[in-house]
């Protein structure tokens, strides 16, 4: 058993950084957990462990008696001159005890506490590495599948990707190496104790962060990311200097740096822009290389309506909407794209003002009334003529409005 303690503690001390103290409380703890099952749970077991040397010994205390009747609690005053010469009935004796003679099953379970004491200490101390670096990014590779996730070995210890942190379009062989977001930290005895992401935006801001020199040092800052993980991303980005080029900083020099985090990100491609402190500015801006004619914005719920030319509705909106959905989500702003044929103002709204104008001259151009009813040929067929010129004007009238709206119109 103690050959096979000494052979634990070599193995866990090469492959952690874990302090001495550490492993000589394991093992006591592990010593004095068998020596009870052997002993009695009551018993007062002492463990004295040299490292250095290798040296472990246990000890009992055990009453010395004339005749012996418990062996876990008593040893008769033959046996206890031997050790102590000058040693009396009834007094408390501390005897040395052999881990060796207590059995498989004791020694198996000093083994599994050993074990138990030194991963609960390596958790601490990762618990005490990695807590409050929430949000920062670290790299791993992956080891092996679980639970629908990925266990990432990160050296000193292993992280957890689960399942709704996977891009959905990504397949991750073993091996490959990952750059994450530290999610949250947790001290417990069972799974990883580090959870990661891989589709949160802050990643995005991170590895911009990591790549761009002018992000790091604060004369460009990344001031609100949209993603749709493994697919697309949009960037908004603001210089704090003048005389520098937010968009050209981050993308570098034909493309290098954004490229870079495209390729860390399995291909996703990043839209990176401009930000503005005007919200109608911000979305065209959002939308991308789209000729915005004019956004109309409604501040009680938050809510923009663009118009854009008909032609470019599509690229406005994007393949399933993802153009659109994402420059909502990086404004703030509900977007409603229209295109220029849907805006136009109604019919009703175009002759409203021609009809008003066209009322009081149809009035002035009616004949009088008469109190008597002139049927006189020559009368009759003058009120036909004046009737037929106010009708010709009427219609006059209306086609001229109708020329004036598909003027207005068009």
């Amino acid at each position: 058993m103690l050959e096979n303690l000494q052979n634990a503690i070599r193995q866990n001390t090469a492959q952690t950084d874990l302090p001495e103290q550490v492993f000589v409380e394991a093992i006591e703890e592990a010593l004095r957990a068998a020596a009870r099952r052997v002993y009695g749970a009551d018993a007062n077991i002492s463990v004295e462990v040299n490292l250095e040397k290798g040296d472990i010994r246990c000890y009992v205390p055990k009453k010395v008696v004339n005749i012996m009747r418990d062996f876990s609690t008593e040893i008769p005053i033959e046996e206890a001159v031997k050790l102590q010469e000058d040693v009396e009935l009834g007094q408390m004796l501390k005897v040395e005890i052999n881990p060796s003679d207590f059995g498989r099953i004791p020694a198996q379970l000093a083994k599994q506490i050993l074990f138990q004491k030194i991963k609960q200490a390596e958790r601490e101390k990762i618990y005490e590495e990695f807590a409050g670096r929430e949000g920062e990014v670290v790299t791993g590779y992956v080891q092996r599948f679980e639970r629908g996730g990925i266990v990432l070995d990160l050296e000193q210890t292993e992280a957890f990707l689960p399942p709704r942190e996977i891009p959905r379009s990504q397949n991750y062989e073993r091996g490959k190496r990952l750059q994450c977001l530290i999610l949250s930290v947790k001290s417990e005895t069972r799974g990883a104790p580090i959870i990661v992401s891989r589709t949160h935006r802050d990643l995005v801001t991170m590895l911009f962060e990591q790549e761009v020199p002018e992000i790091y040092e604060g004369q460009v800052r990344v001031m609100a990311v949209a993603r749709d993980p493994g697919n697309r991303a949009k960037v908004a980005v603001l210089a704090t200097e003048e005389g520098i080029d937010a968009i050209g900083t981050c993308v570098g020099v034909k493309g290098i740096r954004v490229q870079t985090i495209t390729g860390e990100l399995d291909g996703e491609r990043i839209d990176v822009l401009d930000w503005s402190e005007d919200p109608s500015v911000f979305i065209a801006n959002a939308l991308g290389h789209v000729s915005v004619r004019r956004v109309e914005l409604n501040e009680e719920d938050k809510s923009a309506r663009v118009v854009v030319p008909d032609n470019e509705l599509s690229l406005a909106i994007g393949q399933r909407g993802q153009n659109a959905r994402l420059a909502a989500k990086l404004t703030g702003w509900k977007v409603d794209i229209k295109g220029e044929s849907e805006t136009t103002v109604s019919i009703d709204e175009l002759f409203k003002p021609v009809e008003e104008e066209k009322k009081p001259d149809v009035a002035a151009e009616s004949p009088p009334d008469t109190s008597e009813e002139d049927t006189s040929p020559l009368t009759q067929e003058s009120d036909a003529t004046d009737s037929e010129q106010v009708v010709s004007s009427a219609e006059d009238a209306e086609e001229d409005a109708d020329t004036d709206g598909f003027e207005t119109e068009v």
